[in-house]
């Protein structure tokens, strides 16, 4: 028996649909990555779908394409919807089967119903969307009828296209998950009233689907198993609208455990690995028809436990295959320390699809550009220096000696990592610890010389005679001017997290950008994080996974233990608190501030700092915060000491990360222009 098939025998067993047969249950979810309408955007795909093809993935769901105009999010978007839209597709589905055979690709249906930003948008009823500008048409029965005809075109024109198969997501708040809620569906018609009729759509939709595609084709159904919604739907609804999809003939269920306006978190890092694969393995029992679980399983060995337990038949990993498209190949081969893991960030994926921008990855600068950026041997070796082992010098170096070069790695520390050594500590960002992890195997597998402990000087650099000196030297926490700010209660954010100062019980935290929020989640913790254990997580968004009441969520309140710690976030603009986190997980900081009562205070002038504490103006009006510890949190300042001295001796210095820019922390643009950089060198 082979290593994989020992250590994951559910994971590299085969999947047989009758029809055709899935090499192992090792899935790439459906995420838009918005090279579906980039210039050359078909080759794009082509190349980023065939790289994971090539990392032993058994099964990919592309990014949503609409089945019409109505359906795009936004006009222009990718459609199936014509003859050339199959032909033009044939690219993708062409790199992947020359890629990997054994490899299949089903293209997902998405129409966007009430989420869409142009004047087509339809729904069930004309109910606008909390997180759309636009209120929707309702649909005609006429509509109803045109829509479940170009669902059905879509999927033949997939087929014609050399797709194995499609998947039809009916869940996530978009069109046919709307039709299946009475408070976006409030028709008087056979399509709305009982759940029976709420169902309709989806059904008759699925139906023609399947006669469509025929018999030997994949069709996958997407199923909103718990929307996160009071107004959501009761088990025994999803599980009558599981027992239909299966009726009609679907190859398989996906579960979905979220719409686009619920108010909790499903997938970014403070959401513990595979927290919803129980919702799944619920429904699982009561039905024959393949499932699909998702959300957080970022690693092998994850995937291998939902399975073993029989929560699912297939693990759908999106955003991992993102951070690594050799995942699953490393994991057949015992490589897995050399993963890159999936650290649930958002940051460069999510983050960018929700604003519109091609999507890519925090970990792995190559996500989505693998026709852009191409890593190539040196073709001379040079000696190089990288000073600094934050993010950005651990990229730099690993990709240098990759391509062949000769790199030392100076850091002042005894551990690599930076700021992601204080990221780390974070209670819900354990996960920082896993690149961490991946850069350290990196540096051995590409032979970097560490030399840690070392903060070397400019004459040091300039006696070992190296051709380039890369500096990524990191930042220093900027002190801002304010009277009093070498009192004895300022702390800085460092200090704060590493424990290196007793902090008190009433905190000031000035500056509200990322580090302010992670510094007031850090202090307001009650040491149990929500990032390890499901039954935490579950109490502090209110979800009832066992009991499953109306979206999981209907009649339940947030259980949540803190430090009973008194902290005020303090921020110089006038504007809300908050506003400059990422587009798709800012909201959930706020809310896990605000339910463990941390005030959040915008428009602060800072007076002075004494004995009494901070002296602020707020509306012109002066206040005093009588606290016991203020912590900085107030920006970062370049650290830069060595650049002077070194080009004034004739070298060429190249600043990367920290060092470049640090108006603003950034692990993102840090390790991508760090890579860029170490492609060209």
């Amino acid at each position: 028996m082979s290593y994989a098939h020992e250590k994951y025998p559910h994971l590299f067993s085969p999947l047989d649909l009758g029809h055709t047969v899935i090499k192992n249950r090792a899935l790439m979810g459906s995420m838009h990555t918005f090279l579906e309408e980039a210039k050359n955007g078909f080759e794009r795909m082509g190349e980023y779908y065939a790289a994971r093809a090539r990392g032993g993935v058994g099964m990919i769901i592309t990014g949503g394409i609409s089945p019409n105009d109505e359906g795009n999010p936004f006009p222009g978007g990718a459609m199936m919807a014509t003859e050339q839209d199959a032909e033009n597709h044939k690219v993708v589905t062409d790199a992947v089967h020359k890629a990997q055979p054994d490899c299949k690709i089903c293209m997902q249906i998405l129409h966007s119903g009430r989420y869409v930003f142009h004047n087509s948008a339809v729904a069930p009823s004309a109910i606008k969307a909390r997180i759309s500008p636009i209120t929707p048409k309702a649909m005609t029965k006429a509509d109803i009828q045109k829509h479940i005809e170009d669902f059905a075109n879509s999927a033949r024109l997939a087929k014609k296209a050399g797709y194995d198969g499609v998947e039809v997501i009916g869940s996530a708040g978009y069109l046919l998950s709307s039709f299946l809620l009475s408070f976006t569906n409030q028709r008087e018609d056979e399509y709305g009233g009982s759940y029976e009729n709420r169902m309709r759509f989806p059904i008759e939709v699925m139906t023609a689907v399947r006669e469509a595609v025929g018999p030997d084709f994949i069709v996958v159904y997407r199923l909103a198993a718990m929307e996160m919604l009071e107004q959501g739907s009761t088990f025994e609804e999803t599980l009558a609208l599981a027992k239909a999809m299966e009726a009609i003939g679907v190859d398989i269920i996906s579960t979905h455990f979220t719409w686009h306006e619920a108010r909790v978190p499903t997938l970014a890092t403070m959401v513990p690995r595979a927290a919803f694969t129980k919702v799944t393995a619920k429904l699982k029992a009561h039905l024959k028809v393949p499932m699909i679980t998702s959300n957080r399983i970022n690693m092998p060995d994850v995937a291998e436990r939902v399975l073993a337990e029989g929560d699912a038949d297939i693990c759908s990993m999106a955003r991992p295959m993102l951070a690594d498209p050799e995942l699953v190949l490393k994991a057949e081969q015992g490589r897995e320390d050399e993963i890159n893991t999936c650290i649930a960030c958002n940051q460069a994926c999510m983050d960018h699809v929700f604003s519109g921008l091609p999507a890519s990855c925090l970990v792995n600068p190559y996500a989505c550009k693998e026709t852009l950026l191409i890593k190539t041997a040196a073709s001379q070796t040079k000696k190089i220096a990288v000073v600094g082992a934050g993010p950005a010098g651990l990229a730099y170096a690993t990709t240098a000696a990759e391509r062949g070069h000769k790199v030392v790695l100076f850091e002042g520390a005894d551990v690599i990592g930076g700021q992601f050594n204080i990221a780390k500590q974070i209670p819900g960002k354990e996960e920082f610890a896993e690149t961490l992890r991946y850069f350290s195997k990196l540096i051995q597998v590409h032979h970097v010389d560490l030399r840690l402990n070392t903060r070397v000087s400019a004459q040091e650099l300039l006696d070992e005679g190296f051709d380039d000196i890369i500096l990524a030297t990191g930042v220093v926490a900027r002190t801002p001017d304010i009277e009093g700010i070498d009192h004895e209660k300022v702390v800085s954010y460092a200090d704060c997290i590493l424990g290196k100062r007793e902090i008190g019980k009433k905190v000031a935290v000035i500056g509200a950008g990322g580090i302010g929020f992670d510094v007031s989640e850090f202090l307001m913790h009650s040491g149990k994080s929500s990032g390890l254990s499901r039954e935490v997580f579950a109490k502090e968004w209110g979800i009832d996974f066992e009991n499953h009441p109306r979206g999981g969520v209907a009649g339940l309140k947030p259980q949540i233990e803190t430090s009973g710690r008194e902290v005020y976030l303090l921020q110089r603009k006038a504007t809300y608190v908050g506003k400059g986190l990422g587009r798709t997980t800012g909201w959930t900081h706020r809310i896990m501030l605000e339910n463990r009562g941390v005030t959040m205070i915008p428009g602060v002038q800072y007076e002075k700092i004494d004995d009494q504490g901070l002296h602020v103006l707020i509306d012109n009006q002066a206040k005093v915060f009588e606290v016991d510890n203020i912590i900085l949190c107030a920006g970062q300042l370049s650290l830069t000491e060595l650049q002077q001295p070194l080009e004034a001796a004739g070298k060429t210095v190249t600043l990367v990360g920290g060092a470049h820019l640090a108006a603003e922390l950034d692990a993102k643009a840090a390790i991508d222009q760090a890579t860029r950089l170490a492609l060209e060198v």
